[in-house]
């Protein structure tokens, strides 16, 4: 995995994005889905990123509303629990890729097996999924394809 500061040119807002690689952030850079989670845009690049440094020895994690408080630090290690957390929750999940829509539809109609999937969908599918009465949600964090590592 590959970790990015990028920034909303519209409000300016600055944000970690987690890649499988540098070639992933520009796939779906091009593809049109990467997007500012504070206000929506698509109008996003990458952000010059400050080395990383250690957290000092007595320092506790962020808890409560205090995350919240625009410290990056604060917000950075809020994302890598979010995203330890999706790494957990997708463990029992099996990997569909770009035909994630497809299968989530089969599932739903009864056409193939019943099992938890994960994969890529555009904003029109996923809305098409939705419309149906399909339940689907979109995580937080990037997925390496299938058979690539993270």
């Amino acid at each position: 995995m590959i970790i990015f500061d990028l920034k909303c040119a519209p409000l300016g807002h600055v944000f970690e994005a987690w890649f499988g690689s540098t070639a992933d952030y520009e796939a779906q850079q091009g593809r049109g889905l990467v997007s500012c989670p504070l206000c929506g845009s698509p109008d996003v690049a990458k952000a010059p990123m400050a080395p990383a440094v250690g957290a000092k020895g007595n320092a506790g994690a962020p808890s409560g509303p205090e995350i919240f408080s625009g410290d990056p630090a604060k917000v950075k290690a809020m994302l890598a629990a979010a995203a330890a957390v999706q790494k957990k929750m997708l463990e029992g999940s099996e990997a569909v890729g770009d035909r994630f829509a497809d299968e989530a539809r089969a599932i739903h109609l009864g056409e193939a097996e019943a099992r938890a999937i994960h994969g890529r969908a555009t904003r029109e599918q996923a809305e098409g999924l939705a419309d149906d009465g399909i339940p689907v949600a979109p995580l937080p964090f990037p997925v390496a394809d299938p058979g690539t590592e993270n």
